[in-house]
């Protein structure tokens, strides 16, 4: 594992790495390590990336708020990483059908469906790696549990990570919802909070509702609101944040 910079503001060091040519970042509390403190994983929408500005809001909230740490990754084909002509063909297309109010096309469910066959490895790596005390050198921390927060593609990803990564704890997912994407989710046993927008022009109503069907976990709830697929409200975003802390342990610090 590989740090690229390093900065603090507003009592957050965010540091920049790579792994095995993957690129992320971690945001923790400035001060001394903390052993158990809870880390939430932060996956992306289709397009984004790690450093968007509602994944960097969201991960600060979570450092200051509840003194948690909080982790994001590039997905592949996002980001700094390199990207395909069959990536640069799904930004085009996502951007397009948003555009025309049209769910997502067989191929761009394909193409998402590839991309988490390769990310969920690359945060089952990001994760061993945290659990090495000696990589983060004099800010080394063995973290407690972990939850994963992540809507559209960020759960496309995460249904299949949390169905076989028993580290994660906890998960908020959403406007997702694919047939190809039940297996997995009636392997996910955590608690989730799920999110659907009534009116998402990518997902159709009727997926959404049979893949929040398919999960199998004991605890789970639904959120729905009126609108698209990039309209969820600021109050579902800090109820979902709430969500996780609920479950992680609220404050730790």
């Amino acid at each position: 594992m590989h740090f690229t910079s390093e900065s603090s503001a507003d009592g957050v060091t965010e540091r920049r790495f790579t792994l095995d040519g993957v690129p992320g970042v971690l945001w923790q509390p400035d001060g001394p390590p903390l052993d158990g403190r809870p880390l939430v994983l932060l996956g992306h929408g289709g397009g984004q990336h790690k450093l968007g500005q509602g994944q960097v809001d969201r991960a600060r909230r979570c450092v200051r708020r509840h003194g948690f740490a909080a982790l994001a990754l590039d997905a592949p084909g996002h980001g700094e990483r390199p990207r395909s002509a069959q990536d640069e063909r799904f930004a085009t297309e996502i951007g397009e059908l948003i555009a025309a109010g049209r769910p997502i096309s067989a191929w761009v469910a394909r193409h998402t469906a590839a991309l988490a066959e390769r990310a969920v490895p690359e945060w089952v790596a990001v994760l061993d790696a945290l659990g090495e005390r000696g990589e983060w050198g004099d800010r080394g921390e063995v973290f407690g549990p972990v939850g994963f927060w992540g809507l559209s593609l960020g759960s496309v990803i995460g249904i299949p990570l949390a169905a076989v990564e028993p580290r994660i704890a906890v998960a908020v997912f959403g406007l997702t919802g694919h047939a190809s994407q039940t297996e997995a989710a009636a392997r996910v046993g955590v608690p989730v909070e799920f999110l659907l927008q009534w009116d998402d022009e990518l997902v159709p109503r009727e997926g959404a509702l049979a893949l929040f069907g398919a999960l199998g976990s004991r605890e789970k709830t639904l959120h729905a609101n009126p609108g698209g697929h990039l309209d969820v409200p600021e109050l579902e975003l800090a109820s979902s944040e709430e969500f996780l802390a609920r479950h992680l342990g609220g404050r730790a610090q």
